[in-house]
């Protein structure tokens, strides 16, 4: 194969390749390639921000290289320390189970199951002896770890940081080491612990991993990379029409980034899109519509994001209501002439409309619940069997008053 072939593969969606040329030789020997991906399942779900590196482990497999997918059981317990100003709480083993069976459902929505290798680091780390550990260790320095931006930092503000948080990217490098890892695939955080792979492979007379990096998708508040833990994140598991939806809310600062590294839309129309965004010749609307349903449409399929798009013109562009409303039923608190007194609170607690007490008390307050169109405040309301809850500004509720 010829250079000119891996010009996407190498290019869209990459921050960094190290080495590009080294890797290039490898792609154009014709073997096929061990690719590593490792995660650490101390979050089960994976969101729109993972898509990025999951793409292009789906592109390298349709040329016929194998996915090794590291169940990062033993890293978890320690927590990946990048990003963080602070010790990460270490999690039980039940805990990390759960998580990783959670993570691998989803992981398999863009990934080839049948082209992916599932290895759990406890096949190995489990028959780890002192005598290893003390032989890992000794490969590197302390001043060597210290040069990983996030540990420096927190060692200059005088926070802690834990030995075992210290062994994080040894036992990453390890894993490289164990699966003969050819690339290994990473966020552009993870650039310290990767390279650190190529050095230890080195180190045990292996050669050296090429490393592929891929920005980091910024969440949906339009600032900060996409976090659970900032709310800012769109899960691949959630419902098509709460997905285009919140697709939708993006800034338009935003569309052509997304276009770029999650979904198929071929570069040459990517282009078109962005001499129309900047010469005002293309609705941003339309553009983030667009977005909106190939990304629906890769995670879910054609028809459900057909379905997520009329959602969305009827209830955002007309103003009107679904005709899919879903009915769930209230219990009655009392009964009076004009209507009936019920608490909407539980129902919605129950069915995942609401996640907790707190959210639905700050969308009350915020006075983003409506019935029948009219503003509430309160969860204790008076309502008729047929009336029509709107909650947050994607959500519909049909009550029937039992």
């Amino acid at each position: 194969m010829q250079n000119l072939e891996f010009g996407s593969l190498l290019k869209r969606g990459v921050v960094d390749i190290i080495v590009a040329r080294e890797l290039i030789e490898l792609l154009e020997s014709g073997r096929h390639l061990r690719l590593k991906q490792g995660f650490d399942p101390s979050a089960p779900d994976i969101h729109l921000g993972h898509v990025v590196g999951l793409k292009k482990l789906r592109q390298f497999q349709e040329l016929g290289h194998k996915v090794v997918l590291i169940v990062g059981d033993w890293t978890a317990r320690i927590g990946d320390p990048s990003g963080r100003s602070v010790t990460r709480p270490m999690l039980t083993p039940q805990e990390v189970a759960q998580n990783a069976r959670t993570y691998m459902e989803q992981f398999f929505k863009v990934v080839d199951k049948d082209k992916t290798e599932v290895r759990w680091q406890s096949e190995w780390y489990d028959k780890f002896t002192l005598e290893q550990v003390i032989a890992l260790t000794s490969q590197f320095t302390i001043a060597q770890l210290l040069a990983r931006d996030d540990f420096n930092k927190r060692y200059a503000a005088c926070q802690p940081i834990s030995l075992s948080e210290m062994l994080y990217p040894l036992l990453q490098g390890y894993d490289s080491v164990v699966i003969k890892s050819e690339i290994e695939f990473g966020g552009s955080d993870q650039r310290f612990n990767c390279l650190l792979g190529r050095e230890l492979q080195q180190a045990m007379g292996q050669r050296p991993q090429q490393v592929l990096l891929v920005p980091l998708l910024v969440g949906t508040d339009g600032k900060q990379k996409m976090s659970k833990s900032l709310g800012n994140h769109i899960g691949v598991t959630e419902p098509p029409i709460e997905m285009y939806g919140k697709i939708m809310s993006i800034t338009d600062d935003l569309i052509l980034d997304y276009m770029e590294l999650v979904t198929d839309i071929p570069d040459k129309e990517i282009a078109e899109y962005k001499e129309g965004l900047e010469r005002q010749t293309t609705n941003p609307m339309a553009a983030k519509q667009k977005l909106a349903y190939e990304i629906v449409k890769e995670l879910y399929s054609d028809k459900l994001a057909g379905e997520a798009e009329a959602h969305f013109v009827t209830v955002f562009q007309k103003r009107g209501k679904p005709q899919d409303i879903p009915e769930y039923f209230f219990p009655l608190l009392q009964k009076e002439d004009a209507a009936d007194r019920i608490d909407i609170a539980p129902v919605l607690l129950q069915k995942g409309i609401v996640k907790s007490k707190g959210e639905l008390r700050r969308l009350l307050a915020q006075g983003a619940i409506e019935l029948d169109d009219n503003r509430i405040s309160d969860n204790i309301i008076k309502a008729r069997s047929g009336s029509i809850l709107k909650i947050g500004k994607r959500k519909f509720v049909r009550v029937v008053i039992k």
